[in-house]
């Protein structure tokens, strides 16, 4: 499809949300059926929940199936708790079984029992539903096509023939010996170009790359992407062949880890749509803010301790914003190359003394380069010149302790197992704004006589 015939989705909405307010559900229906997957997906989440309900019964299951596998998993929970059993089992038994086992483990238990009970793949649906979302095992698919090391490579062409897999199913075969055990791995292009006759067993790479059921499945997608896997077998606690990951879950792993750590380097600890309601909002977000609240009483706390300096000097107060805003900034930065590190596996804890060698390098840079300017502008702005001495070496000072923080915090967060997105930045806002009201206002008490 060349550029100029991508179609605006926009425009595409409202053709049908006028033929569907008009009734003309044939119209409706023949300009979204031509459209790709992915964009009818994005037209039919655009439009109002009634007539989402409207417009499903006048598609065929397998496009509903398509419709639904690339829509947002919560957008189609809310679609499958207003639809009756029958229809949806319809819609299922189209449905690949991982994304099938995603919809299902999201609806009520009982109604997923009773779809269960009536689609014709239950058992690879139910075998997906027993392991946990985030791990490899709950993104993993049912593996239909496996070959044995014992097979020729005739066998194994008219094996594959004969059960005529999905597409996405044979970028590579896995090889499995008479337990069921990974055994090997052999791609399609070896299989193809064998002398007839060949044993897999001689073809066959005898040590795959392979996840395990348990495994996180941020580990799994890291380890697709470092070696540039099209899919990766999953095996269980005896290493025996239970799915695979293809590149398609692959992604959707990425961007789910990607986003998670953009909401928690914001305070949010889970992903939330824009129409949240309210209650909900409330319920993850204001225990951050009190924490944050908590953490800032430090900060007043230390600028209690020179309360007199501040009557005293009451021109200090007109650089608190520039003391702590210039190192926070510093600090978010750090603080998000060092957490983006650790989630891609560029920066590991036995790395942490490069990581901070390299930032307080770039801290001492920049407090050197910044501090001048503030001193400048200090000295400009209010011609007293030690000011601008307390101010410029008080931003110096902290800028470097910022690079440091941004460095630790999440190290320290990794070493403890807990998330380092998600409690870092609280932690490295409260100690720059700590510090730099420390360095700013010692100093300053320091050179009280001078300032007065």
């Amino acid at each position: 499809m060349a550029m100029e015939d991508v179609i605006s989705v926009d425009e595409i909405i409202e053709k049908v949300r006028l033929a569907l307010s008009e009734g003309h559900w044939d119209e409706a229906i023949a300009v979204l059926e031509p459209l790709r997957r992915s964009d009818q997906a994005e037209v039919f989440s655009d439009l109002p929940p009634a007539q989402q309900q409207e417009i499903l019964p006048f598609l065929t299951p397998e496009n509903s199936a398509d419709i639904f596998e690339e829509m947002e998993d919560e957008d189609v929970v809310d679609i499958a708790n207003r639809m009756r059993t029958d229809s949806l089992v319809e819609i299922v038994n189209e449905m690949e079984p991982d994304e099938a086992a995603d919809l299902l483990g999201d609806i009520p238990s009982a109604q997923a029992e009773e779809v269960l009970a009536k689609i014709d793949e239950s058992e690879d649906v139910r075998a997906l539903l027993s392991h946990a979302d985030e791990s490899a095992g709950g993104v993993m698919t049912a593996l239909d096509v496996r070959i044995s090391k014992d097979m020729t490579v005739d066998e194994a062409i008219w094996h594959l023939r004969h059960m005529t897999p999905e597409s996405e199913q044979i970028y590579y075969l896995f090889v499995e010996d008479k337990g069921s055990h990974l055994v090997g791995v052999v791609s399609l292009r070896d299989l193809v170009i064998a002398k007839p006759g060949t044993l897999i067993s001689s073809i066959m790479d005898p040590d795959p790359l392979y996840s395990e059921v348990g495994a996180d499945q941020e580990e799994a997608a890291k380890l697709m992407q470092r070696y540039d896997l099209l899919a990766l077998p999953v095996v269980d606690e005896e290493h025996q062949l239970v799915g695979m990951i293809t590149y398609d879950d692959l992604l959707d792993v990425l961007e789910d880890e990607a986003t998670e750590d953009i909401y928690r380097l914001g305070g949010v600890p889970r992903e939330q749509p824009a129409d949240i309601g309210v209650a909900s909002a409330m319920k993850t977000r204001l225990p951050w803010l009190v924490l944050n609240l908590l953490t800032a009483l430090i900060s007043a706390a230390v600028m209690s301790l020179f309360e007199n300096t501040i009557a005293q000097v009451a021109v200090l107060a007109a650089f608190f914003p520039i003391v702590a805003g210039v190192s926070g900034s510093a600090a978010t930065q750090t603080l998000t190359v060092t957490v983006r590190g650790l989630a891609l596996g560029d920066i590991s804890p036995k790395e942490g003394i490069k990581a901070l060698g390299r930032e307080l390098l770039i801290g001492l840079i920049n407090g050197i380069s910044i501090g001048v300017i503030v001193a400048l502008i200090a000295l400009a702005w209010k011609g007293t010149p030690l000011l601008g001495l307390v101010t410029g070496a008080a931003v110096f000072l902290n800028l470097i302790c910022a690079g440091i923080a941004g460095v630790i915090m999440p190290l320290l967060m990794h070493r403890l197992k807990l998330d380092p997105a998600l409690a870092s930045p609280i932690l490295v806002t409260t100690t720059t704004d700590t510090l730099g009201y420390f360095f700013y206002l010692g100093l300053a008490t320091l050179l009280i006589v001078g300032l007065t």
